[in-house]
């Protein structure tokens, strides 16, 4: 499933594009995907003017001119693409909206979902603090409201296993598998270690290893593992930096330990019996 930096890369890429432009026609190709899609999404949206995109954990968020905001899930498959010639769709391009574009022509955002596990909405921009999937997310990582003191709040008295925590979209927003491992790696956290223990000195350091993590991931366009592309049709490169995450019984980049694999909440987790405890 596309992560905290995945999802950045996308609304990187959208900002240029939609910011200030006007929607001049839209498809919807189907009724749902994991849920229902909102009624007439697409009158809704014809003739709007799309404000800055922003982020929220793994959602990008579109407002628009008319006091809405459109919410883009991507689920476990799901892609944007920006073509700048009207694109062939394919069976598993479900949205496809159309903007003005700065050189007189049009850009064409296709939203495509193989497995249909993603989602979008349409709902007003005074309903986002109550919004269903929002209204319960914990702080930002690359936020202000994200920190040590933070973090040893939201873990106190907590006995499940740090990965576990870091998962936990209520604690913090946009962490998920990969970059839980690789912060837990670097700050030399076993994924195995009770959530409530992480204090002090650990808490800093593995606050740390997820803000630069995050930072780098961002800088390579995201982890292309399976289905994650740019918008632009790229892949993400920060797949060559990974130190644990796929690497079972290789040797750890640190210490040559073989990189062990346990199963955690029915997620891989993958770390160094040597270098994280």
């Amino acid at each position: 499933m596309p992560e905290l930096p995945e999802v950045e890369t996308v609304r990187r890429a959208l900002a240029p594009v939609v910011t200030g432009q006007q929607v001049t026609d839209v498809f919807v190709g189907r009724k749902d995907l994991r849920w229902p899609l909102p009624e007439a999404l697409d009158s809704q949206l014809l003739g709007r003017h799309f404000a800055a995109p922003m982020r929220r954990g793994k959602y990008v968020l579109m407002p628009t001119d008319d006091g809405q905001i459109l919410l883009i899930h991507l689920g476990m498959s799901g892609s944007i693409r920006i073509h700048e010639a009207k694109p062939e769709l394919t069976r598993h391009d479900h949205i496809m909206v159309t903007v003005d574009a700065a050189d007189g022509g049009h850009r064409y955002i296709v939203l495509n979902d193989p497995r249909r596990f993603g989602w979008v909405d349409l709902f007003a921009a005074d309903d986002m603090a109550t919004h269903k999937l929002l209204r319960d997310m914990g702080p930002e990582p690359l936020g202000n409201g994200f920190s040590a003191a933070h973090m040893q709040t939201v873990f106190a008295n907590l006995k499940s296993p740090v990965k576990n925590a870091l998962l936990d979209q209520r604690l913090i927003a946009g962490i998920g598998n990969i970059y839980a491992c690789e912060a837990l790696f670097k700050a030399g956290i076993s994924p195995r270690r009770r959530a409530g223990s992480i204090t002090a000195g650990r808490a800093e350091k593995l606050v740390h290893a997820i803000v630069t993590v995050l930072r780098a991931a961002i800088a390579e366009g995201g982890t292309s593992l399976r289905d994650h592309v740019q918008p632009g049709g790229e892949i993400g490169y920060f797949v060559q930096q990974l130190s644990v995450y796929g690497r079972a019984g290789l040797p750890c980049v640190t210490c040559a330990t073989p990189i062990r694999t346990i199963v955690q909440s029915g997620r891989s987790s993958f770390y160094c019996s040597s270098c994280q405890r």
